[in-house]
């Protein structure tokens, strides 16, 4: 397939979640325990542990423990890959489309003009 890159996979598919996003945005202002980024939701901690698996499988954030007591952190090159592979679909969307607005006034100027 054009334009695919397999390792974008894992990283929508880590996005696609709420709690992820939401995990991400927390990690955004700093790194957190585990403790500290499972508080807000309302989910036994294996569930909460699942989610940062799959952003850890997709490269979005990075764990380190020291002790008992786990901290991860974000890694945005992955959420830089992403962006960059949206605004080139985005580049490409907005040229098609441009082109189709020029040809459907082609065909209302031709029309108006009884062709």
């Amino acid at each position: 397939m054009p334009n695919h890159d397999a390792a974008l996979d894992p990283v929508f598919h880590a996005l696609a979640d709420p709690t992820r996003r939401a995990v991400l945005q927390r990690l955004g202002k700093g790194p957190a325990t585990v403790s500290e980024l499972a508080r807000p939701f309302d989910m036994a901690l294996p569930s909460f542990l699942q989610h940062l698996r799959v952003l850890e499988a997709g490269g979005l954030i990075r764990s380190k423990k020291a002790g008992r007591v786990r901290t991860c952190e974000i890694d945005m090159t992955p959420l830089t890959r992403a962006e960059n592979w949206l605004a080139e679909n985005r580049a490409m969307w907005v040229a098609s489309l441009e082109r189709l607005g020029e040809f459907l006034n082609e065909v209302q100027r031709g029309k108006n003009n009884g062709e």
